[in-house]
Formats: C-alpha cells, sequence, structure tokens
C-alpha cells in the first residue's frame, strides 16, 4: 500500500477562519483579520490591467516588486524574497534549514503554520510555554538543544494579539547558536504602534542567521493574491531562490503588490482606522465585564468565564451568529474559552458593540 511520508498523517491540516453562516446570505466576517479597509485604489486598477497578460509568466524573481518594498523600507532588494504569501516562505525556510531528527521551537499559542511546516519536512515540533499569552525568552532558550535549528517567532503574535519588546527579541537572538535560525513573522507589524516594538530589520542586518517575513494579507488588504515577502541575509536569500517554485508569484499580485506599498495614504488610513477601533473595541468590552488580552495588531482576543453557560466562549459565539456576526473560534489554538474578533468597518463595529452589550446585559 502507497504511505506517506512518516510524519505526514501528524499534521492537522490548517483551517481558515469560517465564512459564511447557514441560511444567511451575508453576514460580518471578522474571522480572518483581514484588512477592514480592503486594499488600495491603485493596486486593485493594477490589478485589474494585469487581466491582458495573463498569457505571459510572471517575473520569475519579482524584480519590479522587491525593487518597490526595498524603496519602500529602506532595504537592499537583493535580499528580499517573494513568495505566494508569506506562508509560502515560513514553509520554504523550513525546507532549507530543517529536516529528519532536527527540531523546530515556536511558543504554545503561535500560529498554526508552524508545526504543519515542521513535521512536513519530517522535524520535530518543540513548544515553549507563553507567559501572560506572550512569548517567554526564557522558556524558548531553555528548550534550545543540539538538534534545534529553526525558532519561529510571531511577532506580534496571532491569535493573542502580544508582542516581544525589541529589547527581549535581541536577547533571544543572542542567546541562540549561530547554528539556529531565528525566523521573525512579522505580518502584523504595521498595525502596531508600540514605541519599544521593531520587526526585525536591524537583526537581520546585525548578523546571518535571522530573517524577517511579512505579508501584504493584513493591512495592504490583498490576501486573495497571496502575496508575502522575506527579508535575508545574503546566503539565506540564495537558498531560497534555489527551492521556491520559478515563477510562485502571480503577475497580478506583483503588479498590486507594487501599488499597494506606493500608496501611503492609504497604508496610514488603514492603520489610523484600525488603532481607534482597537481601542475602541477593547474598552467597551471590558466595560461590559469581560477580559480582553491588550492587542497591538488588527484584533482583540477575548475571554469568557467558562463556568456561564450563557456567556461563555461557545453561547457567546453562537450568539454572534445569531446576529449575522462572524468571529474566530481559537480552540484549536488552545484558547477554549476565547474568541478573536478582527477589526472591521464602522459599521461592523457598532453592531459588535451592540451585540455585546445584548449578550452582557
Amino acid at each position: 500500500m502507497l504511505t506517506p511520508r512518516p510524519g505526514i498523517l501528524d499534521i492537522s491540516p490548517y483551517v481558515g477562519g469560517r465564512s459564511h453562516l447557514a441560511g444567511r446570505d451575508s453576514a460580518i466576517k471578522l474571522s480572518s483579520n483581514e484588512s477592514a479597509l480592503g486594499p488600495s485604489p491603485r493596486a486593485v486598477e493594477a490589478f485589474k490591467a494585469a487581466a491582458e497578460k495573463l498569457h505571459r509568466y510572471p517575473d520569475g524573481g519579482s524584480s519590479a516588486l522587491v525593487e518597490a518594498i526595498g524603496r519602500a523600507h529602506g532595504l537592499d532588494s537583493a535580499r528580499i524574497v517573494s513568495g505566494a504569501g508569506s506562508d509560502e516562505l515560513l514553509q520554504l525556510l523550513t525546507r532549507g534549514y530543517a529536516g529528519p531528527g532536527d527540531e523546530v521551537i515556536f511558543t504554545a499559542h503561535g500560529f498554526l503554520v508552524y508545526p504543519i511546516a515542521t513535521r512536513a519536512v519530517g522535524a520535530t515540533p518543540v513548544v515553549a510555554p507563553e507567559r501572560e499569552l506572550t512569548a517567554d525568552v526564557d522558556a524558548i532558550l531553555a528548550r534550545v538543544t543540539p538538534r534545534t535549528r529553526i525558532v519561529f517567532l510571531a511577532n506580534p503574535n496571532n491569535p493573542t494579539g502580544t508582542y516581544v519588546a525589541e529589547r527581549e527579541v535581541a536577547r533571544l537572538r543572542a542567546g541562540l547558536p549561530a547554528s539556529v535560525l531565528l525566523v521573525l513573522d512579522a505580518a502584523y507589524a504595521e498595525f502596531v504602534d508600540a514605541p519599544d516594538y521593531r520587526a526585525g530589520v536591524e537583526l537581520v542586518d546585525a548578523g546571518d542567521n535571522v530573517v524577517m517575513t511579512r505579508t501584504f494579507s493584513k493591512v495592504y488588504g490583498l490576501a486573495a493574491l497571496r502575496l508575502g515577502w522575506a527579508y535575508c541575509p545574503p546566503a539565506i536569500a540564495d537558498v531560497l531562490h534555489r527551492i521556491r517554485g520559478p515563477f510562485n508569484v502571480a503577475t497580478p499580485a506583483q503588479l498590486a503588490g507594487i501599488e499597494a506599498v506606493r500608496d501611503v495614504a492609504h497604508l496610514a488610513k488603514a492603520r489610523e482606522h484600525n488603532a481607534r477601533w482597537r481601542e475602541r473595541l477593547s474598552a467597551g468590552l471590558r466595560q461590559r465585564g469581560l477580559n480582553v488580552t491588550p492587542s497591538v495588531a488588527n484584533f482583540v482576543l477575548v475571554h469568557f468565564p467558562p463556568d456561564d453557560p450563557k456567556r461563555n466562549a461557545k453561547a457567546a459565539e453562537a450568539f454572534l451568529h445569531a446576529r449575522g456576526i462572524i468571529v474566530r473560534n481559537v480552540e484549536n489554538y488552545g484558547l477554549p474559552h476565547a474568541l478573536r474578533i478582527t477589526i472591521g468597518l464602522d459599521h461592523e463595529m457598532e453592531a459588535v458593540m451592540e451585540a455585546f452589550a445584548a449578550l452582557m446585559a
């Protein structure tokens, strides 16, 4: 009988946020951390214009895109690798630097792609506990062994919304052997306004074993196009180019991404909208007696009383569904008593506030 390689059937497939509710033609979808304001109009026009060239292969190196990213962030474009979402880049890094007999470390409530990518290459996942739903540098370092090859750090983290300050990330990097790759997954970096946060550029520039990954799926509103990028030391960029697909980023995605990073006004508008509603939603939910984990991302994690059958997480989710509101159940992240709520448009957030007022009355 044909069987897959050992470890593959141990993978729990990734399940994205729910999109539809039975019996409803439309719903308020706040389950996938998508951009509230959607993509830049300039990106939309670039995507439409690409329809005239669908018979041509994409630029295999995404040269115009990585140059645009480099200009926008002040980075050397030769060290930027584009991917079909940052998910692809996380998996390519795992393929390039881990395998059977190796260990990959990530935190207890980290992004679910980390264990998937780890098991897919036959490596062993190692889970480090968190402290107050935040990555704990000492706990990560305590789990480093001679078999450790990669440490994944989602910063900010999904689904908690917490972050690790620049000083602590630098301490993590300093405590790792040179043979261990530190991957800083900064998918939500654009939403952060904390003064002690850095996405990771400085650490990438300081050595040979740090990579920063970013995405266009969140603040730029291009989730449907699957577009991301990594900033790497030259040797790691070379490895990624050797193992990625020859045309891994489609032309429409490349062209839309170029205009997205150029439209700084739309980016600023999206950040302002998110910061305003993140604070307002968090404060409103706390006023209703709910515990909300402080978030720097475009979502909040809300905790419910497990012993209250009318107001526990399952009851709250069902109550919101009845009002046409979809949020994210995070039980598969080890948080059975919490729900994650993405920041949406003004009228969507007002509907959420009204729903929780009724639920907690």
